[in-house]
């Protein structure tokens, strides 16, 4: 076991792997069948394909857990009183606003005796999960950095080598007047346009996110910028179509409607399930001459929480699942079936190292070599802020604003870094 450790211990991935230690240990005996079943519910926002293969690892752990029995539904978290709850960063926004809501984790398996072990949180994974001390309040199960998917049909009909994809956003230029030339109406679309336009391609060439003892937003810096007026030019050239500040593109990609789509390296296995074509995956695109770049990208998702004022046996089962979930067996199949980044080493190696799941896990191995690129810098960690409430919808209204041409890119950050500060949400 030790060689295995040493191998996928890389720094920035200390605390996915400690996430792990726990998972060693003997599961908990399940509860006392005189007791009856602890019954918990688990809500989540994965959306129906992933929250099939989140209810395929529940039925799993159900079956193998008889003491014990969680149901999986993604009615709205704020609806009735549930249990556990795997949300994206608007709505763990809000859970966290609400005074006392939630149990953190850590405590959660230290009552348990299979404490998380956090050591050094690897700068470049959002820190939304974490306390103030690096504890973990939450388990960060959806884990995804920025990758970009072609059609690969649609590219070789316009005459395009897809094994030879570029690397730079110059020459990927190229490739969306070629499309547009042969006829595509959408060569290019992106999901979550704030997270990818702005954190990460900020992330990506070195250029902060936050600025200051204070940590104040400062989202307006010249690759920023220079990102922004770029991707507006493409609009303007009929290259880019933008459908919201969600995951509407990545349904747009799997139905054919646009060729190539940059979207978390978790998006593939959806993607494949959903697509009548073959998906061709390359990294994500950097700016050519931006001194330092590539850099880093981030890792960022959705997590799970739970509730507070449940029972002792109810925590317990928790911890159960807890442990279950980060299994090597459960691991594998959940970054096979979801996509998402692994949370162990067992599941880092497989990402990186394994040639049977070689093609399955492409959008893995990319993403892990994207984050451990290079050295994580000040510049290029994550941020708190970018989770903080109305961040990042301020960001989207500013650049709303950009692609309907009603202000130019450095006015739309600059405009969103002054909103930001002064709590003009």
């Amino acid at each position: 076991m030790r060689p295995v450790l040493r191998r996928c211990f890389p720094r920035y991935f200390a605390l996915l792997c400690s996430l792990t230690l726990a998972a060693a240990m003997p599961l908990l005996p399940a509860a006392a069948a005189s007791t009856g079943p602890v019954e918990l519910e688990l809500v989540h926002e994965l959306g129906a394909d992933k929250g099939e293969q989140l209810g395929k690892l529940v039925d799993r752990f159900n079956s193998t857990n008889k003491g014990i029995h969680i149901t999986v539904s993604d009615k709205p978290w704020d609806q009735g009183k549930p249990d556990l709850m795997i949300l994206g960063s608007d709505s763990e926004a809000q859970l966290l606003a609400r005074h006392n809501s939630i149990k953190p984790i850590a405590d959660i398996m230290a009552a348990a005796n299979q404490p998380v072990r956090t050591l050094t949180v690897p700068r470049m994974m959002s820190p939304a999960s974490l306390d103030a001390k690096g504890r973990s309040l939450a388990l960060p199960v959806g884990l995804g950095t920025p990758v970009m998917y072609a059609n690969k049909q649609g590219l070789i009909q316009a005459g395009i080598d897809v094994e030879k994809l570029p690397k730079t956003w110059q020459d990927w230029q190229d490739i969306m007047g070629k499309l547009r030339q042969y006829g595509y109406t959408c060569p290019y679309t992106t999901s979550e346009p704030v997270s990818i336009f702005i954190e990460n391609v900020g992330a990506w060439h070195n250029q902060p996110y936050v600025s200051g003892k204070k940590e104040e937003i400062a989202v307006n810096g010249l690759m920023q910028v220079k990102h922004l007026a770029f991707m507006n030019s493409w609009v303007r050239a009929q290259y880019l179509h933008l459908f919201g500040q969600g995951t509407e593109a990545e349904n747009q990609f799997a139905r054919g409607n646009c060729l190539t789509l940059t979207a978390p390296s978790s998006a593939l296995p959806t993607l494949r399930r959903q697509a009548q074509f073959d998906i061709a995956v390359s990294p994500f695109p950097y700016h050519d001459g931006a001194y330092g770049s590539p850099q880093n990208t981030l890792a960022d998702g959705p997590s799970m929480w739970v509730a507070a004022g449940r029972s002792a046996a109810e925590y317990k089962a928790v911890a159960q699942f807890v442990s279950f979930w980060l299994t090597p067996e459960s691991q594998v199949e959940w970054q096979v079936n979801a996509g998402y980044l692994p949370l162990n080493p067992a599941g880092l190696l497989v990402a990186t190292d394994s040639a049977l799941l070689q093609e399955q896990l492409v959008a893995n191995r990319i993403g892990v070599a994207e984050l451990t690129h290079k050295p994580v810098t000040n510049a290029s960690s994550a941020s708190a802020v970018a989770h903080a409430p109305g961040v990042r919808r301020v960001l989207g209204e500013e650049m709303d604003a950009v692609w309907a041409d009603r202000k130019p890119a450095k006015q739309a950050l600059d405009d969103a870094v002054a909103r930001i500060r002064s709590g003009r949400m």
